[in-house]
């Protein structure tokens, strides 16, 4: 191998690596709580990435969690306007619910 080409194979191998890590860095997936609903109702992302719960009601409390085997997490009363990140660590098909609506669900299928 030439001085050449193995320059331009690091190089290579330096860029793929920093789009991946912009990959990583993914900015989150934003679930709406408003009129008693998440919009959108259904979402899909892979393990690892975040999905951002905002209160876009003007004066209602809401209040998002899960708890299942494998993973869970609470959002405690969301004030309107506020946000909470949640990373989904763990890959399966689960069902976020409003501690205060119960009408509310979200359905999140996180791939591996």
């Amino acid at each position: 191998m030439r001085t050449g080409e193995l320059g331009f194979q690091i190089t290579a191998a330096i860029v793929g690596g920093l789009f991946a890590g912009a990959a990583l860095g993914a900015a989150p997936y934003t679930i709406s709580q408003r009129d008693r609903e998440f919009r959108p109702r259904e979402v899909i992302i892979k393990r690892g990435e975040t999905l951002r719960f905002v209160n876009d009601d003007g004066e209602l409390l809401h209040h998002a969690y899960l708890s299942a085997d494998s993973f869970d997490f609470d959002t405690g009363d969301q004030q309107p306007g506020s946000q909470v990140d949640v990373v989904f660590s763990v890959p399966g098909d689960y069902t976020v619910l409003c501690g205060i609506h119960p009408k509310m669900k979200l359905g999140v299928h996180v791939t591996k």
